[in-house]
């Protein structure tokens, strides 16, 4: 059975028992009525090796403020009502206590990707801004409907990129 038949279907499949990944039933699916609304993206997740390492990159590079932290983390207020957490790798593998209730666990491996939006006239100026920074611009793309990108990596290997309107067409 493949992913595709597995969601389909609403059976579970291979690695399903006890894995905790939801999957939808046709009757989950359908008939429910509107979806609610959500209002964007919160939150953005980073699996990193050295938190203070982290946090001085993003800090220094994107000049964004710590608003918390502890042993196993750091928060960064980023434009829009947004944070990008830092997790040291490993740090939250187990459930944790928060006040309210439990914070389930979670991570990632290897190399992950985040894009941050920017202005098309501000894309020279973060080219530059790279450059003095000693950050090697990896890759540069030019979107069909016009937006381009700048791709390059953090101290984790992460891959970041600063894309401009025109990479989405039906969003951005």
């Amino acid at each position: 059975m493949t992913e595709r038949d597995r969601c389909s279907s609403g059976r579970p499949g291979p690695g399903d028992a006890g894995d905790g990944q939801a999957v939808l039933s046709p009757s989950t699916r359908e008939g429910t009525g509107p979806v609610p609304a959500t209002g964007g993206v919160l939150e953005v997740a980073l699996y990193v090796h050295d938190l203070d390492r982290a946090e001085e990159f993003y800090r220094v590079l994107f000049g964004w403020a710590t608003i918390a932290g502890d042993e196993r983390f750091r928060a960064l207020r980023l434009p829009g009502a947004q944070v990008l957490l830092l997790f040291l790798t490993g740090a939250s593998s187990e459930p944790m206590e928060a006040g309210g209730g439990t914070i389930p666990p979670h991570g990632a491996r290897g190399s992950q990707h985040v894009a941050f939006k920017v202005a098309a006239g501000d894309l020279g100026a973060w080219r530059r801004r790279l450059a003095a920074q000693g950050v090697a611009i990896e890759s540069e793309v030019q979107w069909p409907d016009g937006g381009r990108s700048l791709y390059f990596r953090d101290a984790d290997g992460h891959s970041l990129e600063l894309v401009t309107p025109g990479c989405w067409s039906a969003t951005y």
